[in-house]
């Protein structure tokens, strides 16, 4: 049977958590491995985080002319990113499925933390004070609000809600913010209705039979 919504051409951000979305910025998966990566390098990492609202339109011009000017520095970090991307991927589906993270896991992403949490400042806002990334030309910067997002959400009461999307070769996974917790897709729109017609199918099929 063909899919009947194919996967989308830019990446989405219905994880709920810029650690879930960074994971997810790929097609899907086939039992974890990546299918359709929408990463293929580091203007596109940097595309990712300005969608994200990671960064701004300024920051991710800077952050291009860095890399156009250190190209060796960029590829090192995109290769961190991906790196960092499965990591949180793995330690976040084990979660879903109940199961215990890795220790491996766990050892890198706070190796991580240690290089970005140092980068936090506090600034004076409005209201009093707040915390806020220090300014750097460090060009997987980027990454740190996500490693942030990442161990919020591990240390949160929400961790139990987090989910992996029930579809075929999706893999996306998602915080379920519903009252009884029975949400099953990343988007009922795409994975949703991909069941629905996959379920229609065979009845049919079984009907003719």
């Amino acid at each position: 049977m063909t899919d009947p919504t194919p996967s989308p051409a830019q990446p989405k951000y219905v994880g709920g958590n810029a650690a879930l979305d960074f994971a997810n910025s790929l097609r899907g998966r086939d039992d974890g491995v990546p299918r359709g990566d929408y990463l293929a390098g580091y203007d596109d990492l940097v595309a990712w985080g300005e969608g994200a609202g990671l960064i701004d339109r300024r920051e991710a011009r800077r952050l291009r002319v860095g890399a156009g000017r250190r190209p060796r520095e960029a590829a090192q970090a995109f290769a961190r990113a991906i790196a960092l991307r499965e990591t949180i991927y793995r330690i976040f589906r084990a979660q879903a499925d109940g199961r215990r993270s890795a220790r491996a896991d766990l050892d890198a992403l706070n190796t991580a933390l240690s290089v970005a949490l140092p980068h936090q400042v506090l600034v004076g806002t409005e209201g009093g004070f707040g915390w806020a990334w220090e300014d750097s030309p460090a060009l997987d910067r980027l990454l740190w609000p996500v490693l942030k997002a990442a161990a919020e959400l591990l240390t949160s009461d929400r961790l139990p809600r987090v989910r992996e999307c029930g579809g075929d070769h999706c893999g996306w996974l998602f915080l379920d913010e519903t009252k009884n917790r029975s949400r099953r897709w990343c988007e009922m729109s795409v994975c949703g209705n991909r069941a629905k017609a996959r379920r229609h199918y065979d009845r049919l099929r079984h009907a003719s039979g």
